[in-house]
């Protein structure tokens, strides 16, 4: 049932990308001969109008193929040039072109303002600073909140937290507030040698603290921690954040400790003796948490706007690291990788309830969305942004690129997508099944 629900969300980003180049073709009077969900051969379709509508067996993509498009392949058939993609104005193609991905982030959007008007969201309150580290020495102190770092905007916690993850050794020009004031200072993170006590695990906020992820073989996955367990206490000391657990686990020094867990709503007992692991790290020396909170309905339109914003950057950030290095070949993920990461998603939320489950189960595929948005943008050859290059090449110019060589482009740009996606579908069941 799991993969059934992950197959139909990601379904779902495929449909309502097409429909965005669907809905503004029809504005724009151009004409739509299919509306295809799903690739490979079609199961079943019916006609309405003008249109073809096909359900296909592969589900993880689709096609809106518009009369003159690139797409539509019929030679032998009458057709109207006035109704044809290629008739209209070069602004209107732009617009057509451009509505998939702003769908996309529309489709963000919506199920961000259902996720912030029902759990609140967190904002990038400072938590705790550490006296005589380079944020403490700039001024920054418990209870203010970050309102931007180096000229971007930070509207939550966890986007403070990936900014200092992706650029860990920049100077931080910090815009905050306090007290309703706004201030600025800066200051650079320092290289400092760490001794740490891990477990295995990946948690994240929650009430209680909630484990996401066990490393296989770990010494958690041998003590019984499962995904979805809740961390209630560590050497009888309540866990309320994330960083606690860390620091508990520290002050243990490799001792065995008494982790208390909730699984179902039982307390259980469980003894784990965390490992030593020794790095570098940059230091700033300031924790950013805060709890959720809910604001009114303009700042649940405002801050779900930041969401779409932040998820863009992430996936953006995540590009960057991906092309330096930071991030390995073997972490991007494809659609069987993407079904999976859903179903777990599902699996892990199911004892939170069905409300919880789903709103989880948005702010994944809010994040797919804006993903899917940001990689069709891409200047590649067959993807809409590569498209909307030859378009705006031809707004600048007054006059199209020739049709039959930018079609070779697009079509050696097609072949290698498909050679991208035979890696990445080989990563997905080798990540998946294998390891």
């Amino acid at each position: 049932m799991n993969i059934v629900i992950a197959i139909l969300a990601l379904g779902l980003l495929v449909v309502f990308h097409e429909f965005g180049h669907f809905i503004v073709a029809k504005a724009n009077g151009v004409r739509v001969k299919e509306f295809a969900i799903g690739f490979g051969p079609k199961i079943f379709g019916f006609k309405k109008g003008e249109t073809e509508y096909t359900f296909n067996i592969l589900p993880f993509g689709g096609a809106c193929i518009m009369q003159g498009d690139m797409e539509d392949t019929a030679k032998d058939e009458v057709i109207d040039e006035d109704r044809s993609f290629g008739s209209k104005s070069v602004w209107a193609r732009i617009a057509i072109i451009a509505a998939g991905p702003i769908f996309n982030f529309f489709l963000a959007f919506i199920f961000s303002v259902i996720i912030i008007s029902n759990v609140g969201y967190q904002p990038a309150k400072v938590y705790d600073v550490e006296e005589g580290t380079p944020a403490y020495e700039a001024g920054l102190r418990a209870g203010d909140e970050i309102l931007k770092i180096n000229g971007r905007s930070i509207g939550f916690a966890s986007e403070y937290d990936v900014y200092t993850m992706v650029y860990p050794d920049k100077t931080y020009n910090i815009t905050y507030k306090r007290d309703g004031k706004k201030y600025k200072t800066s200051f650079t993170p320092v290289k400092t040698h760490q001794v740490a006590y891990r477990i295995g695990i990946m948690i994240q906020n929650a009430s209680p603290v909630k484990v996401v992820e066990v490393s296989k073989d770990s010494v958690a996955d041998k003590a019984g921690v499962k995904a979805g367990d809740g961390v209630v206490s560590i050497n009888g000391v309540s866990i309320e954040t994330a960083d606690q657990v860390s620091e508990e686990f520290t002050k243990a020094e490799g001792a065995e400790c008494t982790v208390v867990i909730m699984r179902d709503g039982s307390e259980m007992t469980l003894k784990i003796a965390p490992d030593r692991v020794e790095y570098d790290e940059m230091v700033t020396g300031m924790y950013v948490f805060s709890a959720f909170v809910k604001g009114s309905p303009i700042e649940v339109v405002t801050k779900s706007a930041s969401q779409v914003r932040y998820d863009i950057m992430t996936v953006i950030d995540s590009l960057r690291m991906l092309v330096s290095g930071k991030v390995k070949s073997d972490d991007v993920a494809g659609p069987v990788g993407i079904v999976n990461i859903i179903s777990d998603t599902v699996n892990e939320s199911k004892t939170d309830g069905i409300k919880y489950m789903l709103l989880n189960l948005m702010y994944l595929v809010a994040l797919l969305s804006a993903n899917l948005g940001v990689m069709n943008l891409l200047p590649i050859p067959a993807l809409d942004g590569g498209r909307l290059v030859f378009l705006f090449i031809e707004a600048i110019r007054r006059k199209p690129v020739d049709r039959e060589k930018e079609g070779i482009i697009h079509l050696v740009g097609m072949a290698c997508l498909m050679v991208l996606m035979v890696f990445i579908l080989f990563n997905d069941i080798k990540n998946v099944f294998f390891k």
